[in-house]
């Protein structure tokens, strides 16, 4: 079915009916999303650039970056 058919078929219901039908739709954005749960050795040498940084350095680094946007 396309959406041209989809569109008719949807205007051809009662107002309850495409009432319900949004309701329906807007349900299906707010339902809850099972969390992604994460092993922390997945997350191993991710930053191994930053070993030798001194942690204050980097922490300036990234305000300057952050004044320095557009």
């Amino acid at each position: 079915m396309t959406f041209e058919a989809l569109i008719q078929e949807i205007q051809a219901l009662p107002i309850d009916e495409r009432k319900q039908l949004v309701m329906a739709i807007l349900d299906s954005f707010t339902e809850e999303q099972p969390a992604k749960t994460h092993n922390v050795l997945e997350f191993e040498g991710i930053a191994a650039h930053l070993r030798e940084m001194d942690a204050q350095e980097y922490v300036n680094q990234l305000r300057r970056e952050w004044d320095d946007r557009p």
